[in-house]
């Protein structure tokens, strides 16, 4: 069939919208926690708005016994727990009727028989032109099984003619560079590039998307954008819970695999790229690969330095006693795998020579908050900046990607009265607020992506490979310690005293939120 080029997501509410082709939806894992959680879910929502194509199906495929009638009611449970949108009864019995599930080992070839004549059925039902999309919700040790059996078995079309074949890949890919370079090698041999989403759902959120909206869409910002202006930069990813029932997982992350390598350098990247030539998928990850080819590298003493690794202990959250990292269930009793991490890191390009960004990132933190806030260059210590005792606060753009999406700017003004007294306002804009109706969740957008064909939000073969490479010098580092213990900072607190120290060294704090 001939497809219909979609517009850009980054252009979505200005002039134009996404096109979603018809399609079956193939969910391997889709038994599973992220399928209940977050796709199942967004399909609904997808579903409620009238975003999804009018033919269009769900199949779910996991080794887990069920029928279509228990697949259902998973995704109900789902639904009525994560869903954005309440579940209204006579939409859900709508939705439900699109639902389906067929067991089946991953590896065994008889389950892709029973697969592809399943979806033979419900495309012949539901009007779908053998569109297929694949998202592979599974653990990274299975992805090459599954494609190699989805390749035998002939589910993948030329990406160039014939119906349309797409597969969605979770992060991490991969565990290192070397095995980031096996998955993506495994997934040429099945895949095209093209047809291949390599899915970061931060990617999904508004205030991402925004950034470069902010940037590249309001003529004030950008000219103060670079070294000139910028005195220094922090991104804070924090998360109260912790491992709960991903211990397994976590074990063999940790938070710079699990955090910094995707969601913080892929934001990173937003936040610090060249403006690309145009909106073009392409040229947007060609800009963000570029940024992080200029990360300074991070190795031997340079990590000792610039690098803070801490673990969870006991402590309270809300009030409720909490343990320690290496007290939960599934995790080692001597386990050095890092809950939290901070680090100081360079951009070596033009635009941001000397400019340090501080990143931090754990588990068990007071409160679940994501931001980037830019903190800008002080005022000469003239005029309303002379006491060196009480300088002015600098002026600070914060945005926040979760909770809450949006953003602000921290500006100095003078307060009511007779004197001149300066006082640091805040001028706050959040989409909930503004906008009124909930906006698309991360993964709803980009669901609606893979669907209309556009790899703009998604990550590129060699932009993956590139935040490896750049990772991987604190990953030897680290190894090549054999540190037996690591910092321990009280869970329900924000960090270790390392990490303090880390910024406090350079005459800076990490912001309050």
């Amino acid at each position: 069939m001939v497809e219909v080029r979609a517009p850009n997501p980054l252009t979505a509410g200005l002039a134009q919208n996404l096109i979603p082709q018809p399609c079956t939806l193939v969910i391997f894992g889709g038994a599973g926690d992220l399928s209940a959680r977050k796709l199942l879910p967004a399909l609904y929502n997808l579903s409620v708005d009238g975003l999804l194509p009018a033919n269009f199906a769900t199949v779910g495929f996991a080794r887990e016994e069920m029928d279509d009638a228990a697949f259902r009611a998973h995704a109900r449970k789902g639904i009525e727990r994560f869903s954005r949108r309440p579940l209204d009864e006579a939409h859900w019995g709508q939705f439900s009727r699109s639902l389906f599930y067929v067991p089946g080992i991953f590896t065994d070839a008889q389950a892709y028989a029973q697969l592809r004549r399943r979806l033979e059925k419900v495309e012949a039902e539901f009007g779908i032109p053998g569109n297929r999309v694949f998202y592979l919700s599974i653990p990274p040790s299975l992805i090459a099984a599954c494609l190699q059996q989805l390749r035998a078995g002939g589910f993948v079309a030329d990406p160039h003619e014939g119906p349309i074949s797409r597969v969605i890949v979770e992060k991490p890919v991969g565990r290192d560079l070397a095995s980031a370079r096996e998955i993506n090698a495994t997934l040429a041999q099945t895949f095209d590039e093209s047809q291949t989403f390599r899915i970061d759902h931060y990617l999904g959120k508004e205030t991402v998307q925004n950034i470069l909206v902010l940037r590249f869409g309001n003529s004030v910002l950008e000219p103060l954008w670079n070294a000139k202006y910028v005195d220094h930069v922090q991104l804070t990813v924090a998360e109260e819970e912790g491992v709960g029932v991903r211990a397994g997982y976590y074990e063999e992350a940790g938070a710079l695999r699990d955090m910094v390598q995707n969601h913080i350098l892929q934001v990173l990247a937003l936040i610090a790229m060249e403006p690309p030539w145009s909106l073009d998928a392409e040229n947007v990850r060609d800009a963000k690969l570029n940024l992080l080819r200029c990360l300074r590298p991070l190795r031997g003493s340079d990590v000792d330095r610039q690098v803070v690794r801490a673990q969870y202990g006991p402590g309270y959250l809300h009030g409720e006693e909490v343990p320690g990292y290496r007290r939960e269930d599934g995790v080692r009793r001597d386990s050095t795998t890092e809950t939290y991490v901070a680090l100081k890191l360079f951009i070596d390009n033009w635009r941001w020579a000397g400019v340090p960004f501080y990143v931090r990132t754990g588990k068990r933190l007071p409160k679940r908050v994501t931001e980037a806030a830019i903190q800008f260059k002080p005022v000469p210590e003239i005029l309303f900046n002379t006491s060196r005792d009480a300088p002015l606060d600098p002026n600070v753009l914060a945005l926040r990607i979760q909770p809450d999406e949006g953003f602000s700017m921290r500006l100095s003004s003078k307060l009511p009265g007779p004197k001149v007294r300066i006082y640091p306002v805040k001028m706050d804009f959040r989409y909930g607020a503004t906008f009124g109706d909930s906006s698309l969740e991360a993964y709803e957008r980009l669901l609606l992506d893979v669907m209309a064909g556009d790899a703009t939000l998604f990550m590129r073969r060699d932009a993956v490979e590139a935040a490896w490479a750049w990772v991987t010098g604190m990953l030897e580092a680290w190894e090549a310690s054999r540190s037996r213990y690591l910092p321990e900072y009280p869970a329900g607190n924000w960090g270790p005293v390392e990490a303090d120290r880390l910024i406090e060294a350079d005459g800076r704090t990490w912001r309050t939120l």
